[in-house]
């Protein structure tokens, strides 16, 4: 009788101990999310260049056949996936807002085989997949995830990261010539 008591009472500690420490993680979990909605925008530790980086040379091939190199993607660089869920959230506020920049300053990089993604990004930026040439791209920017997007200046730094581009420093950017926009 004695082993049972013994038994009831260690069963009874060890419960008591494993709902403290499930309620500590639950409210560890609660307070690492809440301070995540506070964290600035562009802060965001998924993205291994940081503003003020320099992007490393790179040359690749839009899907229309046109050079991209470091120097001539100044502007968003965009990544997209096509088994990317919160990618097809973002397209769509994606392609409005590109399609007032003008298209020599956004590049999106689109890994999968989806054309008619690709088609609607065709309108608005310049193409480069990742399956073909894009992997140049993403090792360049050092892109591990999706959606990724880069602000790049001229000089090559990074200017700004997102995800959204409402998380960009776009006034940044040069005004595109009025019928450019699309």
């Amino acid at each position: 009788m004695p082993y049972v008591v013994a038994a009831v009472v260690l069963f009874g500690v060890l419960s008591v101990l494993n709902m403290m420490l499930t309620f500590g993680i639950l409210r560890r979990m609660r307070a690492d999310a809440a301070a995540g909605a506070r964290t600035a925008p562009g802060a965001n530790d998924l993205f291994t260049l940081k503003p003020g980086a320099e992007v490393p040379e790179f040359s690749a091939t839009t899907t229309a056949g046109e050079p991209v190199s470091r120097g001539s993607a100044a502007g968003v660089v965009a990544f997209f996936s096509a088994n990317c869920e919160g990618c097809h959230d973002l397209l769509p506020s994606f392609l409005d807002r590109a399609a007032s920049l003008g298209r020599e300053n956004v590049l999106a990089v689109f890994g999968g085989d989806e054309p008619e993604t690709v088609a609607a990004l065709e309108r608005v930026a310049r193409v480069v997949q990742a399956d073909r040439a894009g992997g140049v791209v993403a090792r360049a920017f050092r892109n591990e995830w999706t959606p990724a997007l880069y602000l790049l200046g001229a000089d090559g730094r990074i200017a700004g990261t997102g995800a959204r581009m409402d998380e960009l420093p776009l006034h940044t950017l040069p005004v595109p010539a009025a019928g450019n926009g699309r």
